[in-house]
């Protein structure tokens, strides 16, 4: 028999019992789009977090005060880090493209007679380009107005919706911060998250001087960013970055930093590989589905031996081999599936972009785990169409002419 009469004598079974067809196929079906889907959610989650990350800047070194140790014995009271430390960066450090403090809390804001508590983060100028973000009204305050200790204020993209204003309109407008007047100069771009517990959009931007002589009243600031200069691994910079604050510190050699410093980078790929644990339990677990479904598929096929046992006796006697007979029913089942794959690969791809117009997540529908999910039917079918293709192939031509 040829592959295309076996092909047409396939789809001739599958219209000749649909119902039965359908519901063999929904195992396939509900299995190859869960995969998509599933796949689909995580590729899109890991998309967004590179992104985000990304746009932070994946070169950015951040180093926060570090435990204190008197004696070799750790002590709970953490080594300030201090404008000090921001100004020997800025002199001694050969590697670094720029540095920027950031003295940061939470404080009351008011304008008119809308309040709201949230993070004002005294910085400098080189924070926007830093940290890539751009100015979507008015302009980002300079270091001489820093050096006037001006009271000026940037908004980050979330705040003016916060206390119920326009962006555009909200420039030269005056804020209350901790009843301190300061002017809105500026609004910038929308960063998001980024998989973190503070969103950056919320926060007010002033310089680091008036934060500290009128706002904070210290000179300790909570971090300072630390941007590797292009071309230098960021490896390199931290070696150069520890080499000033150990000075700066006066830690012995052999001796601990105290200071951390964090790496965007470690962050990214502590994120990546969650994610993709995740997205490999979400389609493990949706790859069961499919296996599900080839049992049905096996269990129909040998359901379908069984009715057309006369069927294969007339064939064999007629002088169709062993072969002939297995690859019939090999075909069949491998038609189910890669039909049932199809579909399954058409309502995943729908599902994960309804997903996202109507939920909103992230979604990244890739054509590898297309491809795989339909290879995967593929195997399915062909693993469990074996055992009942080698049955009907077995089958006695006498016997089978004699089944009722």
């Amino acid at each position: 028999m040829l592959v295309g009469e076996t092909v047409a004598v396939a789809f001739q079974s599958i219209r000749a019992n649909k119902l039965r067809a359908g519901l063999t196929m929904l195992g396939i079906i509900i299995g190859v789009g869960a995969v998509i889907t599933m796949v689909a959610l995580g590729s899109g989650a890991q998309k967004a977090i590179e992104d985000r990350i990304a746009a932070l800047g994946a070169n950015i070194l951040t180093v926060f005060p570090g435990q204190g140790f008197r004696g070799g014995i750790a002590f709970n009271d953490r080594t300030a880090i201090t404008t000090d430390d921001y100004e020997a960066l800025r002199r001694d450090a050969h590697l670094l493209k720029a540095v920027v403090p950031e003295l940061q809390g939470n404080q009351q804001v008011q304008l008119g007679s809308q309040n709201i508590n949230t993070t004002v983060l005294g910085t400098t100028a080189q924070y926007v380009p830093m940290h890539n973000y751009t100015m979507t009204y008015g302009r980002m305050f300079t270091d001489g107005d820093d050096q006037a200790r001006q009271r000026y204020a940037v908004l980050g993209s979330s705040v003016p919706e916060m206390l119920g204003g326009n962006p555009a309109a909200m420039i030269h407008q005056t804020i209350l911060i901790r009843g301190v007047p300061f002017e809105i100069i500026g609004v910038l771009s929308s960063k998001g998250s980024a998989g973190s517990f503070s969103n950056p959009d919320e926060q007010i931007l002033i310089p680091i001087q008036t934060a500290q002589f009128r706002i904070y009243g210290t000179k300790r600031i909570r971090s300072l960013s630390v941007q590797v200069a292009d071309g230098v691994p960021v490896e390199q910079g931290m070696v150069d970055l520890e080499r000033v604050l150990r000075k700066e510190h006066k830690i012995r050699p052999g001796a601990d930093n105290d200071f951390q410093v964090r790496n965007q980078q470690d962050f990214l790929a502590t994120q990546q590989q969650a994610t993709q644990v995740f997205t490999s339990l979400l389609a493990s677990i949706a790859a069961v589905s499919l296996i599900v479904g080839g049992i049905g598929i096996m269990n129909i096929m040998l359901v379908s031996v069984t009715e057309r046992t006369r069927e294969i006796g007339v064939r064999k006697a007629l002088g169709a081999t062993r072969l002939n007979i297995m690859l019939q029913f090999l075909i069949e089942a491998l038609v189910l599936c890669l039909t049932g794959g199809v579909i399954g690969i058409i309502l995943g791809t729908g599902a994960a972009v309804l997903l996202s117009k109507l939920a909103h997540w992230n979604v990244l529908v890739s054509p590898t785990s297309i491809v795989i999910a339909f290879a995967f039917s593929a195997i399915i079918g062909l693993f469990f169409g074996i055992w009942p293709a080698r049955r009907a192939a077995s089958l006695d031509p006498i016997i089978a002419l004699r089944y009722e």
